[in-house]
């Protein structure tokens, strides 16, 4: 099963970025060309029915399935990026995370507005960070037409915080 498949693959990471943290590694994921395609093969079974004109990763683990889920999809890929990163002119959303405060950005013309877009990243904790990637689609006059998690972790009820957006969530793997 492929839920088990990436339960084994993924490591845990004890006090990072901080104590008390365990950081959930999706890195040794990347090294099994078989099971990223699976993953992003899952991914499109299961937001099939979804109407999705754009996907959107958030900076940085956010780009890597994000990029190829949007070309398995044939619709364009958005990074949305830490306050800086970006060259052209953007739009900002500042926001807390579980241990500390970040801004994030995304290009004004990053897609038309009425777009529906996917918004992927690896983990979802408690949801801030995507919360502020939602508010950014929303600025730029675009729906959230859902989510893709390679992680959840359900047990920080992140997932709770985004059906204000959209309530298509897709979890991979969920951890409670």
């Amino acid at each position: 099963m492929l839920e088990e498949q990436i339960k084994s693959a993924i490591r845990d990471i004890p006090d990072f970025p901080q104590p008390g943290i365990v950081f959930k590694d999706i890195t040794p994921i990347l090294k099994n060309q078989a099971l990223c395609s699976a993953i992003v093969e899952e991914f499109a079974d299961r937001l099939s029915g979804l109407h999705i004109d754009v996907v959107a990763g958030v900076e940085s683990r956010g780009f890597l399935f994000g990029m190829m889920l949007a070309n398995r999809l044939n619709v364009p890929f958005v990074p949305i990026r830490k306050q800086g990163k970006l060259p052209f002119k953007t739009v900002a959303e500042s926001y807390k995370l579980e241990y500390g405060q970040a801004t994030i950005e995304v290009h004004e013309d990053a897609f038309s507005r009425g777009s529906r877009v996917l918004l992927h990243d690896d983990l979802l904790a408690t949801g801030g960070t995507v919360v502020a990637a939602s508010k950014l689609i929303e600025k730029l006059g675009g729906v959230v037409a859902g989510y893709a998690f390679v992680v959840s972790l359900t047990f920080l009820q992140g997932g709770g915080r985004l059906t204000r957006f959209s309530d298509e969530i897709v979890s991979l793997v969920e951890y409670d």
